[in-house]
């Protein structure tokens, strides 16, 4: 299979899915990568990256059980597929390589 490349929003957005697994909506998700990057984040950006992950076979929705915090309205809840899965594999394994090849990687640091 024809290997489908991320953007480095959509890789943060599928690897947020991962991390947070089984409880992936907009809103935790959002809070999540806020927390984590520091970045401003609205959630329709978070969204839209989740239709693009969801139209690439990453990602599948489901619809969790209605809740009163919402108004008896149901979550859609995010889960990385096994394509999804092997995705974030290979991105790992070429940033490793990368990473392992850098000389002095402190270098990087010095010259900034």
């Amino acid at each position: 299979m024809k290997r489908t490349y991320l953007g480095e929003f959509e890789e943060i957005v599928l690897l947020t899915v991962a991390v947070i697994d089984g409880q992936a909506y907009g809103v935790a998700l959002m809070h999540e990568i806020v927390t984590q990057t520091g970045r401003d984040l609205r959630l329709n950006q978070v969204h839209s990256a989740l239709t693009r992950l969801e139209e690439k076979g990453m990602v599948k929705a489901t619809l969790g059980e209605p809740t009163a915090e919402r108004g008896g309205r149901r979550k859609k809840l995010f889960e990385v597929t096994a394509y999804g899965h092997r995705t974030l594999q290979e991105i790992q394994e070429v940033r490793d390589s990368f990473w392992s090849r850098l000389v002095n990687p402190f270098k990087l640091a010095v010259n900034l």
